[in-house]
């Protein structure tokens, strides 16, 4: 096959979107998100990738990435990981500097499955043709009418079998609303759909085991980050002393954190974020340690930078269809995926990359800096 042409430019743009309500986890609130977006080029063909990540991350991008990868060849994916990787040594890897890796990384996929005509899919290879996707917002700041009118959109209107909500109110102080919640959540999507819930580690050990009881009575079969991820061994005590799954992943930036969180036996379902680890090269090798372990992955937010790389590994559990970020890439993308069913279905038309563009005018407005 002959050697596909060098990347020859790197652009970046910002944008940030309000919510569309006061929004709130255990540990957070927020009234806006912002989504950096990167461009390569070349041969007259554009790739994008992008991360929700705070605006300094273009900086990055444009300061120590963009010189790093121009001149590449587009199909040597890896070797613009490893070059970016190093050349961030001195800045630090974990935090804002993997994110911008990860949008660069993602967009050089895109690039190079463009380049090939083939989705990005196609190009990784399939080992699924559908991705599960669960419902997931269920903010704390949610009044019960708000809450309802959600999930009853995911579980009826879409036919999602699978939903969450936050917990962990005020940082775990609201033990009564949670469970209230909780409670309307389950009247909400009925007996059948899969329940789940997010603390954002929130809780003690000992709160997170003495809720455990009465969230499995509502039928949680999911909960994540009961206790910060940054502590694995409270995290795996935990795990081992509730009878529903454990997971945690999301704020892995570097291979070796995954590797330490399963080691550890902290989780049952590992959630890697596809726009915060370095992109779909390391998303891959992480998906293949869990596999390594026997232990499924599951996309964390982002679902359309995630879609074609969850198809690609045989132990996916599901992609989060998370309200913020779906509503934004709605907003900015076209080609964007149905759930309908409780699944998409990646390069399903064809359409090379991933299968996005970005909508110009529609984004415009929300463009920064």
């Amino acid at each position: 096959m002959t050697d596909l042409p060098a990347v020859e430019a790197v652009d970046t743009a910002v944008y940030t979107v309000p919510t569309d309500s006061p929004e709130a986890d255990g540990t957070l609130a927020w009234d806006a998100t912002t989504l950096v977006l990167v461009t390569v080029r070349g041969a007259g063909t554009t790739g994008l990738g992008y991360t929700y990540a705070p605006a300094a991350t273009a900086h990055i991008v444009r300061e120590l990435l963009a010189s790093t990868v121009t001149g590449l060849p587009a199909c040597d994916v890896p070797r613009a990981n490893e070059r970016m990787c190093r050349a961030v040594r001195n800045a630090g890897l974990p935090g804002v500097c993997a994110q911008a890796i990860a949008a660069v990384d993602i967009a050089l996929w895109d690039l190079k499955a463009r380049l090939l005509g083939l989705p990005l899919v196609r190009l990784l290879g399939n080992a699924r043709d559908d991705v599960p996707v669960y419902g997931s917002g269920g903010f704390t700041t949610y009044d019960a009418e708000r809450q309802d009118r959600q999930l009853r959109g995911w579980a009826e209107e879409q036919g999602i079998p699978r939903v969450k909500i936050k917990i962990g109110e005020s940082r775990g102080t609201r033990q009564t609303r949670d469970l209230e919640r909780v409670a309307r959540a389950r009247a909400s999507v009925g007996d059948t759909a899969e329940l789940y819930v997010d603390a954002n580690g929130a809780y003690t050990a000992g709160q997170a085991v003495r809720l455990a009881g009465p969230l499995a009575g509502h039928g949680v079969t999911w909960f994540e980050e009961p206790v910060s991820s940054d502590h694995l061994a409270a995290l795996a005590g935990v795990r081992d002393r509730v009878p529903m799954d454990v997971t945690a992943g999301e704020y892995g930036y570097t291979l070796p954190y995954f590797e330490h969180m399963l080691a550890a036996g902290a989780v049952d379902c590992l959630q890697a974020d596809v726009t915060r680890c370095g992109g779909i090269t390391v998303w891959l090798r992480a998906a293949a340690l869990a596999h390594a372990r026997g232990t499924d992955v599951s996309g964390h937010c982002a679902p359309h930078a995630h879609a074609h790389v969850a198809a690609a590994v045989p132990n996916l559990r599901h992609l989060e269809w998370f309200h913020d970020h779906v509503r934004i890439e709605r907003l900015l993308f076209d080609g964007v995926l149905d759930p309908g069913g409780g699944s998409v279905t990646p390069g399903a038309d064809g359409a090379p990359g991933l299968g996005l563009s970005l909508a110009a005018e529609r984004a415009e407005p929300y463009r920064v800096g």
